[in-house]
């Protein structure tokens, strides 16, 4: 089982967390395919976030905006709407280390936020961060221990970094919360390809 089809097999669950409540509000909108918005990005700087179909600013018109929300998040280092709005652009543009400046910020400025957490961990999980990733998704864990989304990361998270023992205790959790989660079978497949590494050696 490969890294892509581990990743595919747990996307729906992740992308529908990190639209609908990584970023609250903020994320209101997804990607639409390249080949859909060709003709309104092509005049885009390089790594620009990309516009909607039918939108009616212009590109420099957006680029400008992305690049004062940036700029109020910096001038504005307490501002935690302004910190998780800068980490959503980087996000989207995957400029993983810039958003996770960014939602270090937004933590400090709430540490009890269970969001601003959840992204941290998941931020570091794309950029393959692994043990920031486990981490942050363990102190997501410790506010809300059953949180099915969270465990699916922190699994995926563990398979990656190669730790056998603790993906299995993670694997036996998530079985014991949800028993059908489509993903087990292939978090399965990976804690097996790792144990016979290990035996392997």
């Amino acid at each position: 089982m490969t890294r892509e089809n581990l990743l595919f097999a747990i996307i729906g669950i992740l992308f529908g967390f990190i639209v609908g409540f990584m970023f609250a509000s903020t994320m209101s909108q997804r990607p639409v395919p390249v080949a859909a918005s060709t003709a309104d990005n092509r005049n885009l700087p390089a790594n620009h976030p990309q516009v909607q179909p039918g939108d009616s600013k212009n590109p420099q018109q957006v680029f400008a905006e992305v690049q004062e929300a940036i700029s109020k998040a910096r001038k504005e280092p307490n501002n935690f709407d302004a910190q998780m709005k800068a980490a959503e652009l980087f996000y989207q543009i995957q400029r993983y280390d810039q958003a996770i400046e960014f939602l270090l910020k937004a933590n400090q400025i709430k540490p009890d936020s269970f969001e601003t957490v959840v992204a941290l961990g998941q931020v570091n999980l794309d950029a393959e961060h692994y043990d920031q990733a486990e981490k942050w998704l363990k102190a997501a864990l410790m506010k809300k221990p059953e949180d099915v989304r969270v465990l699916a990361s922190l699994t995926f998270a563990l398979l990656e970094k190669g730790d056998a023992a603790a993906a299995t205790r993670a694997i036996e959790t998530l079985e014991k919360v949800d028993s059908d989660n489509e993903a087990l079978p292939q978090f399965r497949d990976k804690l097996a390809g790792l144990r016979s590494g290990e035996k392997a050696k």
